[in-house]
Parts: C-alpha cells; sequence; structure tokens
C-alpha cells in the first residue's frame, strides 16, 4: 500500500562494466634500471580522439620522443574514444595493468597531458594523487576545491598567456590552490602565446629531468 507524505529511501546496485583505453607504448633502448623503469604517463587533447591510435602521435610528447636523449623512462599514452573525455578511474586501471605486465617502478610513475589531457592530468592527481611522483599539467584546469587533495604530488603547470581556448586562469586557479593546500606547485606562463604551450614544453629537457628527479610521497 502506498501513503501520502514525504519519506528519505536509499537505493544501491552493483553493476558491471568493461573499461579499457587503446595505448601506444614506449619502451627506451636503454638497459633495464635496478627497481624497473620509470613510467610516464601522456594524456592528449581533444583534437586526437578517435580509434587510430596514430593520431596520438600529432601533438605533444610522442612526436618527439625520438629526438630526446634518449627518454630514459616507458612512455605509455592512452586513448579516449570519439565523443568521450578522460576517465580517472579508467586511468588507474590502465596502471595496474602497466605495473603487471611491465617492469615498472612503482614510485616513480609521473603524469603529463595538454589541453583536455592538461584537465585529465589534474583530475588525475586529485582522484589519485597516491599513484604519482610529479605531474605537469598543460593548458589545463580542474576544480580547484579538490586541489589540497594533490598536496603531496609536485607539480609544474605551463600555459600560454594569450590562450582563448583554455583561459590561463585555469592553470593559475589549480597551483595557487595547490599552494595554499602546502603543495609544491610552479607555472610557467608563455608570453604572447596561444593554446599550443606544449611544444615549447616537450622541447624543453629540463622537464623531465625534474620529473625524474622526483620520487613518490606520502601523507
Amino acid at each position: 500500500m502506498i501513503t501520502d507524505g514525504e519519506f528519505e529511501r536509499n537505493f544501491s546496485t552493483t553493476i558491471s562494466k568493461t573499461i579499457g583505453y587503446r595505448y601506444h607504448l614506449y619502451i627506451p633502448n636503454i638497459d633495464r634500471p635496478e627497481k624497473g623503469f620509470p613510467l610516464l604517463l601522456f594524456l592528449h587533447g581533444a583534437g586526437e580522439r578517435g580509434s587510430d591510435i596514430e593520431l596520438v602521435k600529432i601533438h605533444g610528447l610522442n612526436n618527439m620522443l625520438e629526438t630526446l636523449n634518449p627518454m630514459p623512462c616507458i612512455v605509455i599514452s592512452p586513448q579516449v574514444p570519439d565523443g568521450a573525455w578522460w576517465d580517472s578511474e579508467i586511468l588507474d586501471a590502465l596502471i595496474d595493468h602497466i605495473l603487471e605486465t611491465y617492469p615498472i617502478d612503482s614510485n616513480r610513475i609521473y603524469v603529463t597531458g595538454l589541453s583536455m589531457g592538461g584537465y585529465g592530468t589534474w583530475d588525475v592527481i586529485t582522484k589519485y594523487p597516491e599513484r604519482f611522483a610529479a605531474a605537469i599539467p598543460i593548458c589545463g584546469g580542474g576544480n580547484w576545491l579538490f586541489a589540497d587533495r594533490a598536496k603531496n604530488v609536485p607539480v609544474w603547470a605551463f600555459h600560454g598567456d594569450a590562450d582563448t581556448v583554455i583561459p590561463i586562469d585555469r592553470s593559475v586557479e589549480m597551483v595557487e590552490a595547490l599552494r595554499q593546500a602546502g603543495g609544491d606547485a610552479q607555472l610557467t606562463v608563455y608570453p604572447d602565446t596561444g593554446h599550443d604551450a606544449w611544444t615549447p614544453t616537450y622541447r624543453n629537457e629540463e622537464i623531465y629531468q625534474w620529473l625524474l628527479q622526483h620520487q613518490r610521497k606520502s601523507d
């Protein structure tokens, strides 16, 4: 029997789903370190979504790997399907898969991304901060209310001051919120630069030296 009135009720259920991403894999031609290779997770922008994995090489890190000296870590570049956005739950599961499959130093896992991937970088370090030793988000942004969750993840962000696609304020507010939470965060601003802040960033070998000096912190 149904009676009139206002009530509080609970609902819960279990839903099984299959999750995953295609990914491009780079393994350096160097001797395996004793503790395993560092892992760098690269997150592409919105224009590289789809089913052709070659798209992840168009912009950013992957089209520069051969010119870097050589890159002394394994690089994983997953691809988001058409119309989708970066899902941190899937990225977390992907890292589990990589750790089970390849010789990785779990204390030296890094993440970087551009544009949509910059947003994905901020999102994954706030949702799974215990995974990462350091992060480089480029022309991205996030929810500054959750920035304190990543206070143990050193961040070096990059943005062009003339970006009309994603305003530089998105990076500024995340870096400032992380600093206020006691985190180690810095922002490099490229003057008179639009949305493409990733080309000068990924060409700068200093960012890789900065990344690789970090190891995962605990509370």
